[in-house]
């Protein structure tokens, strides 16, 4: 590729992500293009269940419990933004997680590793048992081995 070219793809794909951005965190905003369900995904959902498990595995249950919120947070805006998918309503593929975010919600206010451990697999499990439902098993996720974020420190703060 010519010197230019990629300099205009990646500011191409920057601007993209940033009017996702903008999309998700104005769900009322009528002249945004509407969002697609992998790009909602890949930037708002895969990166809070990836924290949400490194701040559990830290045992870092206030950051955890920020996670969580964001996460949750996050299923909603996909639900706005994309109200249904397959003709199928959000909110009933949405079912795969829920049970599994109430688990995680009790587990991190318990404070109990264990617990956490296993509401974070059923919640993984819930993520491709909704990808194999609809069509995408090629999408497999797993509880992070490692940090993306390698300008985070997941471990509870001292006071």
């Amino acid at each position: 590729m010519s010197r230019v070219i990629v300099p205009a793809l990646t500011l191409a794909a920057a601007l993209s992500i940033g009017l996702i951005a903008v999309a998700a965190a104005h769900p009322q905003a009528e002249a945004l293009p509407r969002a697609r369900l992998g790009d909602l995904m890949t930037n708002l959902i895969q990166p809070r269940h990836t924290k949400l498990g490194l701040g559990g595995q830290a045992h870092n249950w206030q950051y955890a419990a920020y996670e969580w919120s964001e996460l949750n947070a996050a299923f909603k805006t996909v639900e706005t933004r994309v109200p249904r998918y397959h003709d199928v309503a959000m909110t009933d593929w949405l079912q795969m997680v829920r049970p599994p975010m109430e688990e995680l919600a009790a587990a991190i206010k318990a404070k109990d590793a264990a617990q956490f451990d296993a509401a974070y697999s059923h919640l993984t499990d819930g993520c491709n048992a909704c990808h194999q439902s609809t069509d995408h098993a090629v999408i497999v996720i797993q509880s992070p081995s490692a940090a993306m974020f390698p300008d985070q420190n997941f471990a509870p703060r001292t006071q």
